[in-house]
Order: structure tokens, then C-alpha cells, then sequence
């Protein structure tokens, strides 16, 4: 039987009836101080759009969210959401686990790929295109 994930001891649905104060003061010092400062204008654009997305869904219409907020802290609201966050290029789909609470929305959307260079010759830089023959 798979355990239920709780939070620093609460569980989800305790998450949810908690007051966001309550849960400002669970999270990490970080996370709280930032809460703590209050939410940018565009956070508040992003949670306005979450609330307003969750009653869509809950009436069973899919809803996206796009957004470049990447500062943005994971709340308890946002666990089933699935939210696009850009990350420079291209907006990557971020689906909204329980084991994300506490986390910004940047760290699952990567900003850097891995460096893969091509071979020497071919399509080669100046510098690189010496190849001795065998």
C-alpha cells in the first residue's frame, strides 16, 4: 500500500484547508521570506489565473497556463495543474506533483541543454577543419 505523501506532517488536504499563513511558515527559510515580501504583480497575474483554472477544471474543460514566471513558489492550490513555463526558448509543460510543494516553478523547467559538438571536417569551423588523412 502506497504511503501518503505529507508535507513537514501534513497531508495534502491539510495543506489545502490551512491558511496561507499557516503554510508560509512550513516552508524552508528561503520560500518563507520571499512569501513573507509579498507576491510581484506578476505572481499575483499567475495565482488569479491558477484559481481561475481550477474551477474550470473542476467542470471538466482543460485549461493551459502559460507563463514566464519562473520565481513563482509552489502552493498546495497548484498540486494537479499543468502549467507551461518558458525557459527561454520555448514553453516546457510542468505537471504540478504533491512532492513539488515548496519548490520554484524554474527548477522543472531547464534552461540549459547539454553541448553536443559535431565532428571535425564536415560543417566544421575554420579552426577544426584540419583532419590528417589516414
Amino acid at each position: 500500500m502506497p504511503r501518503e505523501f505529507t508535507y513537514r506532517g501534513y497531508a495534502l488536504s491539510q495543506l489545502l484547508e490551512m491558511p496561507m499563513d499557516g503554510f508560509i511558515q512550513l516552508l524552508p527559510s528561503r520560500q518563507r521570506r520571499s512569501l513573507l515580501r509579498g507576491l510581484t504583480s506578476e505572481q499575483r497575474k499567475l495565482l488569479e489565473k491558477i484559481r481561475a483554472a481550477k474551477k474550470l477544471q473542476s467542470s471538466g474543460k482543460k485549461v493551459t497556463i502559460r507563463t514566464h514566471c519562473r520565481d513563482m513558489i509552489i502552493l498546495p492550490e497548484m498540486v494537479g495543474l499543468t502549467i507551461h513555463v518558458y525557459n527561454g526558448k520555448e514553453f516546457i509543460p510542468v505537471n504540478i506533483t504533491v512532492e513539488m510543494i515548496g519548490h520554484y516553478l524554474g527548477e522543472f523547467a531547464i534552461t540549459t541543454k547539454r553541448v553536443v559538438h559535431g565532428t571535425p571536417g564536415l560543417k566544421a569551423t575554420r579552426s577544426s577543419m584540419y583532419v590528417p588523412l589516414k
